[in-house]
């Protein structure tokens, strides 16, 4: 989970914004354990089709 759409429950702001210390903590908090965190799903699935087809073409070649 992204945690563009995570709300925060001391400001009612969305954490990505970090408008006060809570949120400001558990965006640097969520970053540090998810390196992929910030990044938008779409951007995991393109990066995941990229893979896929590394992955065949290096299969295609060794045959």
């Amino acid at each position: 989970m992204t945690y563009d759409r995570l709300v925060c429950a001391n400001c009612a702001a969305p954490v990505s914004e970090g408008r006060c210390p809570v949120c400001r903590a558990n965006r640097q908090r969520l970053q540090q354990e998810n390196p992929f965190a910030g990044l938008n799903p779409i951007a995991l699935v393109a990066l995941l089709a990229v893979l896929i087809a590394a992955v065949a073409l290096l299969a295609h070649q060794t045959v």
